[in-house]
């Protein structure tokens, strides 16, 4: 018995001395509970609307303040004309435009009824629905105060219209999303075994001794798996035209090179996890727990990053995803053009350079 007891003290011992065992027992359930404890919500929280006042009245102040002074929406700007409201949604920032009927107060003090339109960007059909019922709640709140004084009782008629998908498709907001997760998850997971898998095969040292450059393995590391990539993202695409109906309204020519860039993007992220990693199965566990978790949660493919708490919409900006999603969405949906989608596409760039950079900087350092 003092003999197996001791051989449970001895298994203790190596869990507790293994870095990676301790991590895998406590620090990925901790980072596990923590993302879908805050990511996962219903709820909205500061999602940016603009408001079209027609009547700028006393009436429509109070409703506008009553609205901004929630913690769901902030009112990111108003607007003059109902032709500056698709402008506003195609740069991605408003998820609604509050429209108030022109004479709003005259109508709601003599017809004892008042108009409101609430148009959403139902790109994502679920957070649409859900600011809909959001702000037709607070207007029905507002009219329960107004009315207690007041007989008989005013009504505010809420209208709701939906921009880029009017049909409420679920197909619009998966689509997109689930091409960014497999373009991401598997463009880094191959490369990210491409070079510990020569250490592990004991190759390594035929590319130590030739006379290629860092740059010159990295690039031929990642050139193969573009092509591979470049046909998973058409299949997708393809898949989803003909087979969900899903529109294409901008340019393909801007939608290819812009999922090429987030292939390169992703490849030389995966570069950078295999410089990192010691062997295949290190660099496998990395690229799966370590992308896929904040690939689905921080990119904005299920929950809104609006809604999460600020550290992890700070965190979602490291996350090339989330600016690829932003990018193919109002592309495939909205039909933006480059002038449009110019910050995400310099923010990829910066990525792919940054990982790029950091890969050669790691693989000189093994080469010494």
């Amino acid at each position: 018995m003092k003999r197996f007891i001791g051989f449970i003290k001895k298994e203790f011992y190596h869990i507790f001395r293994d870095k990676r065992s301790m991590f895998i027992l406590f620090g990925m359930p901790i980072a596990q509970i923590m993302l879908f404890g805050f990511a996962i919500t219903n709820e909205i929280n500061n999602v940016k609307i603009a408001i079209l006042d027609k009547s700028n009245d006393t009436e429509t102040q109070q409703i506008i303040q009553k609205i901004s002074r929630s913690s769901y929406f902030d009112i990111e700007q108003e607007i003059k004309s109902e032709s500056q409201i698709e402008s506003v949604f195609k740069k991605g920032k408003v998820k609604a435009v509050l429209v108030f009927e022109k004479d709003f107060i005259k109508n709601l003090q003599t017809l004892k009824n008042g108009k409101v339109q609430v148009i959403t960007d139902a790109t994502d059909p679920n957070m649409a629905n859900t600011i809909s019922n959001y702000i037709s709640s607070i207007l029905q709140n507002y009219i329960q105060e107004k009315n207690k004084n007041i007989q008989p009782s005013y009504q505010i008629q809420t209208q709701t219209q939906l921009f880029y998908n009017p049909a409420m498709k679920s197909v619009f907001t998966f689509v997109p999303g689930v091409m960014t997760v497999i373009l991401m998850l598997v463009s880094a997971m191959m490369t990210s075994i491409s070079i510990t898998r020569e250490k592990e095969l004991g190759t390594m040292e035929i590319l130590l001794v030739s006379p290629l450059k860092p740059i010159q393995v990295i690039i031929g590391k990642v050139f193969p798996y573009i092509f591979l990539s470049i046909i998973n993202a058409a299949i997708i695409l393809l898949l989803g035209y003909f087979v969900f109906e899903m529109p294409i309204e901008g340019s393909l020519l801007l939608l290819a090179l812009e999922t090429v860039l987030f292939i390169i993007c992703a490849l030389t992220l995966g570069i950078l996890i295999s410089t990192l990693a010691d062997s295949q199965q290190t660099a496998m566990m990395i690229s799966l727990f370590g992308l896929m978790l904040p690939v689905i949660l921080l990119s904005g493919f299920i929950f809104p990053i609006s809604s999460m708490p600020l550290p992890l919409q700070i965190i979602s900006n490291i996350i090339p995803a989330k600016w690829f999603i932003i990018i193919i969405k109002a592309i495939m949906l909205k039909g933006a053009s480059f002038s449009i989608i110019w910050k995400e596409t310099l923010i990829l760039i910066g990525m792919t350079f940054l990982y790029t950079g950091l890969s050669i900087k790691k693989y000189k350092i093994r080469l010494e």
